[in-house]
């Protein structure tokens, strides 16, 4: 039996960021964080395109994302560990959103919200567009949304540095599978591993991303997060990449440049599959991803997959946001779960929120809207009327 302050399941980033908050909050507590495997070779953390953007619809989310990036710019030097300095290797490459006519209301009414936030963002015509970044001449958009802030970062360094500093401050990490967790009268008891081993605690924060939904319904609670496969491709293509923002279609494909002529390209459909699948499906970019990019984007009509990956985004099915705070009806149950995607760029403000609220200071920013209690009202809190990309 091992008992603990805080039970932290999931070692990813996320895990690994609000263990970091909570130790660095509060030097005295004891927070056991249990991954079920340490090589992360399936984690979403690491099978991240790492896209950081300020370009959101949604006030929480922007301010989010504000917050990562100035978490991000001193990074190394918070945690650096000894000799061991975490370099993110970050990329201000910027990200270019386009829009047809049918979605450039919506667009300028978030690019309101964004600079009214003091975000750097700006609006470009089409014709603008293509006299700055020719490739992406795309002549059935009517403009785009710019964030020059936005980029890129090494998702494997930001996970070791939180890891690391994490264990540094004393937090301990236990290899294994939490088989269920526990609780009795309405609270929080802790949770069971797969090999025997008790941990008992009466905080305990989910962090298990698309795995989430099957370790709450061992304590009764559901949530409507699905695990969804998601493919990328790196594709080298006859355009140099060098000076180009990452760049984004209204129907959610995007082209992320990575180095020469090398992108990275992937687009979530409706149809990918829920469950736990790692498989490449190599024919869905020739089939269905490329045709929708080039028939916007006319520069990308010549282009090799060199190679892909899959990974799991944990799709919150009622709007696409995260999912943050203590389940109303279980006392120490916090969640951290349906970040659908976004999860990997929004680790740093949610671990302060959650170290926050479980320590009971008083928040630095206000994310109560994206609290569970809409999941049991049924009221979803959407980015805007469009699409969430």
């Amino acid at each position: 039996m091992t008992d603990c302050d805080v039970l932290i399941v999931g070692g990813g980033v996320m895990g690994c960021a609000t263990a970091f908050n909570l130790r660095a909050r509060d030097p005295a507590i004891s927070v056991v964080v249990v991954e079920q495997d340490p090589t992360y070779e399936r984690a979403s953390t690491v099978l991240s395109d790492g896209n950081v953007r300020i370009q959101f619809h949604l006030e929480e989310n922007i301010r989010i994302s504000q917050y990562a990036m100035e978490v991000l710019d001193g990074f190394a030097n918070t945690m650096t560990v000894g000799d061991i300095r975490p370099e993110v290797s970050a990329r201000h490459q910027g990200n270019l959103f386009f829009t047809d006519a049918e979605g450039k209301a919506a667009a300028l009414q978030g690019l309101t919200l964004q600079r009214s936030l003091g975000c750097e963002v700006e609006w470009m015509d089409a014709s603008e567009i293509e006299a700055s970044f020719p490739p992406y001449a795309a002549p059935y958009m009517a403009g785009g949304t710019f964030g020059p802030r936005d980029g890129s970062v090494d998702p494997s360094a930001v996970l070791r540095g939180y890891r690391s500093k994490a264990i540094s401050m004393g937090v301990t990490f236990i290899t294994g599978t939490v088989s269920g967790l526990r609780s009795e009268r309405g609270a929080m008891l802790g949770a069971d591993l797969a090999d025997g081993t008790a941990i008992r605690s009466r905080t305990v924060v989910n962090c298990t991303g698309a795995w989430a939904r099957d370790l709450l319904k061992t304590v009764g609670v559901d949530i409507p997060v699905d695990p969804v496969m998601r493919n990328v491709f790196v594709v080298d293509t006859a355009i140099d990449g060098s000076h180009l923002p990452s760049v984004f279609l209204p129907s959610g494909v995007y082209a992320l440049p990575e180095h020469g002529t090398t992108f990275l390209i992937a687009w979530s459909q409706p149809d990918d599959p829920v469950g736990f699948d790692f498989v490449v499906h190599r024919h869905r970019f020739y089939d269905l991803i490329w045709p929708e990019l080039v028939a916007h984007l006319p520069a990308f009509d010549r282009l090799h997959v060199q190679r892909g990956w899959a990974g799991l985004y944990a799709v919150n099915t009622l709007d696409g946001n995260a999912i943050l705070g203590e389940w109303p009806l279980l006392r120490g149950l916090y969640l951290a779960n349906g970040f659908s995607g976004h999860g990997f760029q929004q680790c740093h403000a949610v671990g302060r929120y959650l170290a926050e609220l479980i320590l009971g200071i008083e928040p630095e920013l206000d994310l109560a809207r994206l609290g569970p209690q809409r999941i049991l009202d049924g009221r979803p809190l959407y980015e805007h009327a469009g699409r969430i990309v």
